[in-house]
């Protein structure tokens, strides 16, 4: 068992900003405000819990298994969805997980992350959900930090006593001198440690923003530095392996036969996972600072950046990496975005969740000319799953359904969260 550590993250804040940014010039700027979503050790370690459906409050991820769906409320646990029929999708229960952010499924077995520990739950009976195993202090760098955010308050924060499991954000109207008196040259300190491919099998599918993923007898999670490994072939009882150093800011995790491509806002990593338990660096494609996840397809990898707030970089778009020489990754071409999050592909058609400006599909055949199929816009889009059949997007405290067309998709059907 990997010994409990603790982390103190120090964020350096600096921001430059106009009092006319917004075209105002009364002083006064909206920013994104986070504030820290608190309980106390005993609480945190005994939380775990199912309940009857109830509205989601930030909607993240989303992952498929068999007819269900799950869709992650932001630190807060797992919303349960019974997609037997796509066209009426229907809300069973909530799973309460404190500090949650990503889940994976092997043969009725969910493992999710409660911000350092992983939690086991059957969910063989899906109206009788229940955990079986809880390992403590196994992500070591599972750090939930709100990088979109321009301003974080601590109100009501007991260091030593309170775990911060994750974190609610508004946009809020400032003065911009106070919150530049705030912000340049503080320095805040928190405890935190207190605090997508389908594979073959039974396991189930996530999208592009995934950390988890489960390749045969193995769970590969990444957390800000590490790649996380676990035996998982006795499923309620996993074992926890050696982790593997990957680097810095490491986001997202996708698999594609013996490799794994991880996203960070540095560059791409890839690492070979013929012996899966000691993944060994093949090689990295390196890009400006910014968030981004991958996916892949062929001899191409496709990346979306993000830029903009605490990601780095002031651009956004979707890179496309030529992967025929694995060890010799290099860029093909780019194309501009506006604030691209989660992506997928589905035969010859990529499918982009270009936050705010919509969803955009695009046929991919030509890369080097893509053709854009549809557009989706007055949605905010966030992470998608091309199924079989059809497709899933999540967005907004919202989940969409497409059916697929030749020369693009259309709405299925779509379920409000709230």
């Amino acid at each position: 068992m990997k010994t409990k550590s603790i982390l103190f993250l120090c964020i350096n804040f600096l921001l430059i900003t106009s009092c006319t940014n917004d075209g105002s010039n009364d002083g006064y700027k909206e920013y994104l405000v986070a504030r820290p979503i608190m309980m106390d050790q005993d609480e945190f370690t005994n939380s775990v819990s199912v309940i009857a459906p109830r509205p989601v409050d930030e909607s993240g991820k989303v992952y498929t298994y068999g007819d269900y769906i799950f869709v992650n409320d932001k630190y807060r646990g797992v919303h349960v969805i019974d997609n037997r029929n796509p066209s009426q999708p229907v809300k069973i229960n909530f799973i309460k997980i404190p500090g949650n952010v990503d889940i994976s499924v092997k043969d009725d077995y969910l493992f999710a992350d409660s911000l350092m520990d992983l939690v086991v739950i059957d969910i063989s009976e899906i109206e009788q959900i229940e955990q079986v195993n809880r390992l403590q202090n196994v992500l070591y760098n599972n750090v939930v930090f709100p990088f979109e955010a321009d301003l974080v308050e601590y109100e009501g924060y007991n260091y030593g006593s309170d775990i911060i499991v994750g974190w609610e954000t508004v946009t809020e109207r400032r003065l911009v001198s106070e919150v530049e008196g705030k912000m340049n040259g503080g320095q805040v300190f928190m405890d935190f440690a207190a605090a997508e491919a389908t594979n073959s099998g039974g396991t189930g599918q996530g999208g592009s923003l995934a950390r988890f993923k489960i390749v045969e007898d193995y769970l590969y999670a990444v957390d800000s530095h590490n790649i996380n490994i676990f035996n998982i072939s006795d499923l309620d009882n996993p074992q926890v392996l050696d982790n593997v150093y990957a680097g810095f800011d490491i986001e997202t995790i996708f698999n594609r036969d013996n490799y794994l491509f991880l996203g960070s806002r540095r560059g791409m990593y890839i690492y070979d996972i013929t012996s899966p338990a000691t993944p060994t660096l093949v090689s990295e494609f390196e890009h400006g600072t910014a968030c981004d996840p991958v996916v892949v397809d062929g001899d191409y990898a496709y990346v979306t950046l993000r830029g903009g707030n605490m990601c780095g970089a002031t651009e956004s778009g979707l890179f496309i990496v030529d992967i025929s020489d694995i060890e010799n990754p290099e860029l093909a071409t780019s194309y501009p975005m506006d604030g691209p999050y989660g992506l997928g592909i589905k035969d010859e058609k990529i499918f982009i969740c270009d936050g705010d400006s919509g969803l955009k599909v695009y046929d991919k055949t030509e890369i080097n000319n893509l053709t854009a199929l549809n557009h989706f816009k007055d949605i905010v889009t966030y992470d998608v799953i091309p199924m079989e059949n059809h497709l899933i997007m999540v967005g907004d405290e919202v989940l969409y359904q497409y059916e697929y067309l030749n020369n693009g998709i259309k709405l299925l059907s779509q379920i409000g969260l709230n």
